[in-house]
């Protein structure tokens, strides 16, 4: 199989089996392994998310005291909101050759890349938890119906164990094992939410409304612009994960293509989305929304429901925690992807167990996807206007200098973070939490100041931009860090790019060395 690019025709190795355990880390992905294509990239967008995980932050807007229709009105605008912030992140992947924590290396440092591993493992530990928790409680309650089993703590945290063990195992197989898992959550799951059309014809009411004094933060604007928030979370959960499988697709795929995966996967999460808004109406009230669905629900269907509720767990729960792994396993050079996740995953198991059965589901899931909105939005705005002035020009071998325990390259800026970039987060994060509002956790000291409404977002995005294109205008990035055809927009300066050397001290220089003695070790000697 041969791929056509710009430039050269590259001829594709054969695409790996489901069951081989993935051989590639952080490194840069060669051209003839780049075997996936943009259907890939909706698909796994899609299969993520068509879930429970998603359901349940579907069914928020009516726990905050929304109608139906103000449900569905601000599900639709928060899903299409971070669908387009998350756009340009699909970009990287086939460019640089790696994920976008790396490929952030660019314009934050090939060191400060690190704020997209910090918010790459924030992201995955919720949505990891998110999954593990509406899975397991939905499997929990079809036995206590279908099989009489007595609920308790310690039946809850068997079958969570279970389930997060088993995306462990499938993250640990990697990214081919994943588009498997995704594939065929994309069919089923998609079948088995339509089939509720049926098993709740007779008793969903699309003309539900609580009425205003149901408005969780007391007026609908406030709540309208909550609930929104938390359905862009989903998108923007994507935002540091996507260049981990777009990493896989030919650098010479058109543009357009990767945006269109991209729009078109997470419009079509709106299909669990408003799964979970329906439902929501049917059992609004309930303290344990899953739990109280499988017992209104048919029987027939909720025998389906422990299959969506298994196939979705899976799903996100490898979507989630396969980029932290990933990303970690250079962050921390001692360990190899396969330990990373391992890793990752026990701490993410753990904290299931504190934040299902000792702190309130609604409060603490609120909490984070508000962190991951506010914290992660103005990284992504950084990475885009990054992207629009480099030309979407990167040197991958100089992207991976951190990675391969070296110093220098034109990546290196100063010490091996690029302030510019840094800053703009730094500050539009900060000031983006100042003004948040996702109580009972987090509320910030001007969460009031348009009356309720939270301008957390709106504040990030503008002072993301406002600072960053500041910054690049006022003290010029130097020449040397951009691709042949120079800046788009604003000028460079001229600079002398520091030579790249080996960090003798660094973990992964050290990681190198015993990689290297332990491969002449198993050589056979002539």
């Amino acid at each position: 199989m041969t791929q056509h690019g710009n430039d050269a025709t590259v001829t594709l190795n054969p695409r790996p089996k489901a069951t081989e355990v993935e051989l590639h880390g952080i490194n840069t992905i060669p051209d003839a392994d780049r075997t996936s294509r943009p259907f890939d990239l909706f698909r796994i967008q899609f299969g993520g998310a068509n879930t429970f995980a998603t359901v349940l932050l579907g069914t928020f807007s009516i726990a905050l005291g929304l109608s139906f229709w103000e449900a569905v009105l601000a599900t639709v605008a928060g899903v299409l909101l971070g669908a387009v912030i998350l756009m340009p992140m699909g970009l990287f992947g086939p460019k640089t050759g790696t994920n976008n924590a790396v490929s952030s290396g660019a314009h934050f440092g090939v060191r400060g890349r690190v704020v997209g591993s910090f918010l790459s493992l924030l992201t995955a530990i919720a949505f990891y938890s998110i999954s593990v928790w509406v899975s397991g409680d939905a499997i929990v309650g079809a036995l206590t119906r279908l099989a009489g089993v007595e609920d308790s703590i310690g039946l809850r945290t068997v079958i969570y164990a279970i389930i997060g063990a088993i995306v462990i195992i499938v993250v640990v197989y990697g990214y081919q094992f994943m588009l498997l898992v995704n594939k065929t959550a994309v069919i089923a799951n998609t079948l088995l939410f339509l089939l509720a059309l049926v098993a709740f014809a007779t008793t969903f009411d699309p003309s539900y409304n609580p009425g205003p004094d149901a408005y969780a933060l007391g007026s609908f604007w406030p709540t309208f612009v909550l609930a929104a928030l938390i359905a862009m979370s989903n998108p923007i959960s994507f935002g540091a994960f996507l260049g981990d499988w777009s990493r896989y697709i030919p650098k010479s795929t058109p543009p357009r293509k990767l945006f269109a995966a991209t729009l078109l996967g997470q419009l079509a999460t709106l299909v669990p989305f408003l799964f979970g808004v329906a439902t929501a109406t049917i059992v609004a009230g309930e303290v344990d929304y899953v739990v109280a669905l499988i017992q209104a629900s048919p029987l027939w269907y909720a025998v389906v429901l422990i299959f969506v509720a298994f196939i979705g767990g899976l799903s996100t729960g490898s979507t989630s925690l396969y980029g932290t792994g990933l990303d970690f396993s250079s962050v921390f050079p001692r360990f190899s992807r396969v330990q990373a996740t391992i890793a990752i995953g026990s701490l993410a198991f753990v904290f299931i167990l504190v934040g299902r059965l000792a702190f309130d589901l609604l409060g603490a899931v609120n909490a984070f996807v508000g962190a991951i909105i506010v914290t992660t939005t103005p990284w992504m705005i950084i990475m885009a206007i990054g992207y629009f002035v480099h030309r979407g020009e990167y040197d991958a071998r100089m992207l991976q200098v951190f990675n391969r325990g070296e110093t220098g390259g034109k990546y290196w800026y100063n010490g091996g973070v690029n302030w510019r970039g840094m800053v703009a987060w730094i500050a539009a994060a900060t000031l983006g939490l100042l003004f948040a509002y996702f109580p009972p956790v987090i509320s910030g000291p001007f969460a009031n100041a348009a009356g309720g409404v939270d301008l957390s977002l709106i504040v990030a995005i503008g002072t993301a931009a406002v600072v960053y294109i500041g910054a690049l205008l006022i003290f010029p990035e130097p020449s040397y860090s951009f691709g042949p055809s120079g800046p788009r927009v604003v000028r460079s300066i001229p600079g002398t790019e520091r030579e790249v050397v080996l960090d003798h001290a660094s973990q992964a220089a050290r990681a190198q060395v015993r990689a290297d003695a332990r491969a002449d070790a198993s050589s056979p000697r002539g």
